[in-house]
């Protein structure tokens, strides 16, 4: 994984995400999902795509039930995009990477 990528967990999502002072894509996946799998190297290109515009982080929803059950994660991937502090956006399900930079640019 892309050294650009931040890895979630409870303790670190307050000062990782709703503390950044840029947009903060988080990707919600499981080791087990195909779609997810798809969804991770196009998240490693944005990484590096938008390095000091924006941030990619992932959180393992097996390791971090408690925050899948706070944003009310059903199915995987759902991607959400934070801003100040806010859940701006969501996307459920596996897209191009033409659609996550779309997002992405849409909230710098």
């Amino acid at each position: 994984m892309s050294d650009k990528i931040i890895n979630i967990s409870k303790e670190s999502f307050e000062s990782e995400v709703l503390k950044s002072d840029k947009p903060v894509v988080v990707d919600f996946w499981a080791s087990w999902c195909g779609p997810c799998r798809m969804v991770a190297p196009i998240m490693e290109e944005l990484a590096n795509e938008f390095d000091g515009k924006a941030r990619i982080a992932k959180v393992n929803v097996d390791e971090e039930g408690e925050l899948a059950a706070q944003f009310r994660i059903m199915s995987i991937p759902t991607v959400m995009v934070f801003k100040g502090g806010e859940a701006v956006e969501k996307i459920v399900g596996a897209r191009s990477k033409d659609e996550f930079a779309e997002l992405i640019n849409k909230h710098l």
